[in-house]
């Protein structure tokens, strides 16, 4: 089956079987909540310093919890 015939067919069995599709890029990182997360987690752990790999662990660790949930509800 070539890859053009694809989508097609997945569209008509969702129709047929009256499935709601989202009408949006899942890609879209505007659309994503989880894309703005990241660049509001790669901004703070920028803005620290670290050596090695371990250290940048630990410090996403503890920008991530310092995230307030209001603002990760804002995102979506």
């Amino acid at each position: 089956m070539t890859p053009s015939i694809l989508p097609k067919l997945w569209q008509n069995g969702l129709t047929d079987n009256k499935v709601k599709v989202l009408e949006w890029s899942s890609q879209s990182p505007d659309l994503n909540p989880t894309e703005n997360l990241w660049v509001e987690l790669k901004k703070r752990a920028r803005a620290r310093r670290h050596t090695n790999l371990t250290q940048l662990h630990q410090l996403c660790q503890e920008e991530l919890a310092k995230i307030h949930p209001t603002y990760c509800g804002k995102l979506v």
